[in-house]
């Protein structure tokens, strides 16, 4: 079988340090990347992990305790490993609590957690495999999350039951432990994924973490995090998303929307797309509720947020952040039918001028300002928030090319601020509450914008000079 360069350069990538989980099939690439750069993709049909056909596995008939005590990794692998050489069905754990490392799903394999179930993370890092995962935007080496998968097929995790992490573990990378800490659930190049019903608890690390994925759905999770890094939910590179009814209180953003960091994000052009988030109540106590980047360089777009209910952020609900240096693009992004309240920053922000880490390698010169375009955002409720938008570090090189701001109600305690924004339409922006102007904008044209103030134009950092030598991905 002649093996194609992209799953030739995966293979070399993820299998540094593989101690699990065989890779069998490929993962999409950077083969022809810049022809698809603006070309969407049509979403496939996704197959459902089935629990009507195949075998029932119960953990405990291969040695899993269940104790609390005794480390259960061995017990519970080796169930997913026969299950999945027998053709694929599901392992059940049943009430207990399951002491475990990290466990590798494998492709057409279904966990189901009962009702008291809870596989609880090991304090030691040794029992989590060491391989190439995400982190920050770059891939480097580090230790894979509690359950994760690489290039899988049709895996899935549902409840009632919990899974929680050993808090011990969280944060960033230190020199006591100089390799990215583990996620809790985190899988890589694979396809058809189904987590629902069941809770999540862990402390300043990321909680679902899928990278390289596609047909992801998330339905009615419960996800608990305290302290820096403790996102609930980072979609890093992935398309056809749906995350449905799930209740989320983090650390750091409930929801982060992610595709890469400077030249090798932007070279591997591996975009975020195809996102639809419904039906979720968002607590967020270091950020954002949802976050749009930083870590842009591969591509944001078709991203839908509705009907949700935003109960604190300790800066802004929605934030869409960004900076010269990482390319790409963010477009398509529509949010609908939501709540707001609880805010320390307000309902939305976007800074494309300078969020986040600036890369090693940057994208430079105006390819590397970020190209946005149709953010639009509608039937919207606030609830005394700090600042209703503000929307005014855009780069004017390359303006925001259609915003809409449409049937806004409620209370603030200041108005709108838009800069370099081409093709606005605001209207039915009904608030009270607000000291000053309702609207003060500078270089922003289109619809709703009569008596607005003019306000300064934002500062723009220096473009950035090319690479000397050029980039190159190895």
């Amino acid at each position: 079988m002649i093996q194609n360069p992209s799953r030739r350069k995966f293979l070399k990538i993820a299998g540094a340090g593989l101690l699990a989980a065989p890779i069998v099939a490929s993962i999409p690439g950077i083969a022809g990347a810049q022809s698809v750069k603006n070309k969407k993709q049509t979403k496939p049909v996704q197959k459902s992990v089935t629990t009507s056909k195949g075998v029932k596995l119960n953990i405990r008939d291969f040695g899993a305790k269940g104790d609390g005590i005794t480390k259960d990794t061995v017990a519970i692998q080796e169930a997913i490993d026969r299950c999945w050489v027998l053709g694929g069905g599901e392992v059940l754990v049943p009430n207990g609590n399951y002491l475990i490392g990290g466990i590798g799903l494998k492709s057409n394999t279904l966990l189901r957690l009962e009702n008291d179930a809870v596989l609880t993370g090991s304090p030691d890092f040794a029992d989590y495999p060491v391989m190439q995962v995400r982190w920050e935007g770059k891939w480097i080496q580090g230790h894979v999350g509690l359950i994760y998968a690489v290039d899988a097929e049709n895996i899935g995790i549902v409840g009632p039951g919990k899974i929680q992490g050993c808090h011990a573990l969280g944060g960033r990378p230190n020199a006591q432990n100089p390799l990215r800490h583990p996620a809790l659930i985190e899988p890589l190049g694979s396809r058809g994924i189904r987590f629902e019903d069941f809770s999540t608890d862990y402390h300043q690390m990321w909680s679902i973490h899928p990278t390289y994925c596609e047909n992801i759905t998330i339905k009615n999770l419960t996800i608990r995090s305290t302290g820096g890094n403790g996102d609930g939910i980072d979609v890093d590179s992935c398309k056809h998303v749906t995350i449905d009814r799930c209740d989320i209180a983090t650390g750091d953003d409930c929801i982060s929307l992610k595709s890469g960091r400077g030249m090798e994000g932007y070279t591997l052009l591996q975009t975020t797309e195809d996102v639809t988030i419904t039906n979720c109540t968002f607590a967020d106590s270091i950020f954002a509720c949802i976050g749009i980047g930083s870590e842009t360089s591969g591509g944001i777009r078709d991203v839908v947020i509705r009907n949700c209910k935003f109960t604190y952020a300790k800066t802004h609900a929605i934030y869409i952040k960004s900076r010269p240096g990482r390319g790409a693009f963010i477009e398509n992004i529509k949010v609908e039918d939501i709540e707001v309240a609880g805010t320390e920053g307000g309902f939305l922000r976007f800074n494309l001028l300078g969020s986040g880490i600036q890369d090693q390698f940057p994208v430079s010169g105006m390819e590397g300002i970020p190209t946005v375009r149709n953010f639009s955002f509608s039937r919207v409720k606030v609830h005394v928030v700090p600042v209703l938008v503000d929307g005014t570090s855009v780069h004017p090189l390359k303006p925001l090319q259609g915003f809409t701001l449409s049937d806004v109600s409620g209370t603030c305690k200041k108005g709108i601020s838009l800069a370099n924004i081409r093709n606005a339409n605001l209207s039915n922006i009904n608030v009270s509450g607000f000291v000053g102007p309702l609207l003060s904008m500078n270089n922003v044209t289109g619809k709703g914008l009569a008596g607005a103030v003019k306000i300064d134009p934002p500062k723009v950092p220096e473009m950035i000079h090319p690479l000397n030598p050029s980039y190159e991905l190895k």
